[in-house]
């Protein structure tokens, strides 16, 4: 997994999250409230809410207003959770079986512990056949 974690609030915009993926080299931010994760949104969330002439010619105000719509209108719900313990095995199959791109890590609590995503478990397929 990946200990490093961003995180954003339900009603943080979607400039805040343009400006985040534009600085980092993740996919994927939490949507967090005071028991843990309550959503995920990935880059491919954001491009889908964007209007496509953003920074073009034919730009209008109303595509420009898009980047005041707040993480929890774009976010997916509910996000499908493993915990530390989980196998690397059964990570794998809830990513498929759930078609999702990644888990986020959480202890009993609900305490973030970290984010697993299919790149995760190839290197850790990796690491193993080495």
């Amino acid at each position: 997994m990946t200990r490093r974690v961003v995180t954003v609030e339900l009603d943080d915009t979607l400039s805040t999250i343009r400006e985040i993926f534009d600085n980092v080299k993740f996919h994927h931010l939490l949507v967090v409230g005071d028991h843990g994760p309550l959503g995920v949104i990935s880059d491919r969330d954001l491009l889908k809410a964007l209007s496509p002439f953003v920074g073009m010619l034919n730009e209008h105000p109303r595509d420009l207003a898009i980047f005041n719509k707040k993480a929890h209108q774009i976010m997916s719900r509910e996000p499908v959770r493993v915990d530390k313990s989980t196998s690397i095995e059964a990570a794998a199959k809830l990513l498929l079986s759930k078609s999702v791109s990644c888990l986020p890590v959480t202890s009993a609590d609900g305490r973030i512990e970290g984010i697993l995503t299919w790149k995760d478990i190839f290197k850790a397929y990796l690491s193993n056949k080495a």
